[in-house]
C-alpha cells in the first residue's frame, strides 16, 4: 500500500483513539473501546474518504462519517463473533471470550447507536444518508443469515454463494464509497456508478480471502492456513470442488465433510489436493479477476478525471494484489 493511502489510514486511527464512545458503566464501554483498539485494515474508513476524494478535496472534514462505518462494521464482527462461537480476533480474544456473551451482545448494540450518532452531523442530504445506511446495514443481516442456513445444506448454487457474500461483504464496501460520494455532493448517478464499483470489488475481495484461505504464505497471512477447509465452511473453492468432481474426488471430499475426528493437517492437505487436481485455484483466480474487472468498468463510467480516481485505483490493486 502506498504512503498516502496509509496517510489515511494513520488518520483515521487517530481519531478513533480520540472517541471516547461513552464512560460509565465501564463493563459497557470498555469492550467497545478494546475491539475498536484491535485495529484492522480500516478499508471501510478509507473506502469513504476515497468515495469522497472523487469529487473533493476536504476528505478530513468527514472523518467521523467515514469512521461511523467502521463502528458499524465492528458491531457486526462482535456479533457474528458469538454465533460462530470464535475465539479469537485479529489475535487477541474475542469480546465474548473476554467478557461474556451478554456483555457482547449489549456493547455491540450500543456500537450501532454509535455508528448513527457519528452520521448525524453529515453534510448533505441526512435523510438519504440514513435510508442507505439502513439498507446497508439490512443486507449485511441477511447476508449473515443466508451463510448460518447453508451451514445446514450439503451445498449452494454459485450464484447463491455470491449473492450471500455481496450481501455480507460487498453491499458495506459499496455503501463505503457511495457514502463518501453522497458527502461530497455527488450526483444520484455518480453515486450510485461508485457503489456498483464497490460492490463488484467487494465480491472480489471475498473470493480473494476464499483463495487466500487455502493458498497463502503461513508467514504473510496472519491466521492458520485452511481454517475454512477445517471448518466445512462453503465457499467458492469448495462449492466448485463439489460440482466439478468427479465420482473418486466427491467420494473423498464426502468422507472429509463428514468426519468428526480428524487430523486437521491431515485434512487439509487432502482437500487441498483434491482442489489441485480439479484446478480450483485458476477458476477462483479468473473468478476473482472478472469481478475485479466488472468493478472497473463502472468506474470508467464515473465522470470525474483520471487524476481523482488515481488514489481509488491504488487501493483496489493493493486488494488485487494481497497476499494476507
Amino acid at each position: 500500500m502506498n504512503n498516502e493511502l496509509l496517510k489515511r489510514i494513520a488518520l483515521i486511527n487517530n481519531r478513533i483513539s480520540e472517541l471516547k464512545f461513552g464512560q460509565q458503566p465501564n463493563e459497557l464501554y470498555e469492550p467497545i473501546r478494546y475491539i475498536m483498539s484491535l485495529g484492522g485494515k480500516r478499508m471501510r474508513p478509507l473506502l469513504v474518504l476515497l468515495g469522497y476524494e472523487l469529487f473533493k478535496d476536504d476528505s478530513d472534514s468527514v472523518l467521523d462519517q467515514a469512521i461511523a462505518v467502521e463502528v458499524f462494521h465492528n458491531f457486526t464482527l462482535l456479533h457474528d463473533d458469538i454465533m460462530d462461537e470464535a475465539p479469537i480476533r485479529r489475535g487477541k480474544p474475542t469480546v465474548h471470550e473476554k467478557w461474556n456473551e451478554n456483555t457482547a451482545i449489549l456493547s455491540g448494540d450500543v456500537m450501532l447507536v454509535k455508528a448513527y450518532g457519528l452520521l448525524l452531523d453529515a453534510p448533505g442530504d441526512l435523510k438519504a444518508i440514513l435510508k442507505a445506511f439502513n439498507d446497508c446495514a439490512a443486507g449485511v443481516c441477511e447476508g449473515q443469515q443466508f451463510d448460518m442456513n447453508f451451514e445446514n445444506l450439503p451445498t449452494v448454487a454459485e450464484e447463491t454463494y455470491v449473492n450471500m457474500i455481496r450481501l455480507k461483504t460487498a453491499v458495506l464496501l459499496g455503501f463505503s464509497l457511495k457514502l463518501g460520494a453522497m458527502l461530497a455532493g455527488a450526483s444520484s448517478t455518480q453515486a450510485e456508478s461508485v457503489y456498483d464499483f464497490g460492490v463488484s470489488i467487494g465480491i472480489g475481495f471475498q473470493l480473494k480471502d476464499d483463495l487466500l484461505d487455502v493458498y497463502a504464505d503461513q508467514e504473510k497471512f496472519g491466521k492458520q492456513v485452511g481454517g475454512d477447509i477445517i471448518s466445512n465452511k462453503k465457499t467458492f473453492l469448495l462449492l466448485k470442488a463439489l460440482e466439478l468432481a468427479d465420482a473418486d474426488q466427491k467420494a473423498k471430499l464426502d468422507h472429509w465433510l463428514a468426519a468428526v475426528t480428524f487430523n486437521k493437517m491431515d485434512k487439509v492437505e487432502s482437500v487441498t489436493a483434491i482442489y489441485n487436481e480439479i484446478g480450483i485455484r485458476q477458476l477462483t483466480s479468473d473468478k476473482i479477476d472478472a469481478w475485479f474487472a466488472q468493478g472497473f468498468t463502472s468506474l470508467e463510467a464515473l465522470d470525474v478525471s483520471e487524476g481523482r480516481k488515481k488514489p481509488l485505483i491504488a487501493f483496489t490493486e493493493y486488494l488485487i494484489d494481497r497476499e494476507s
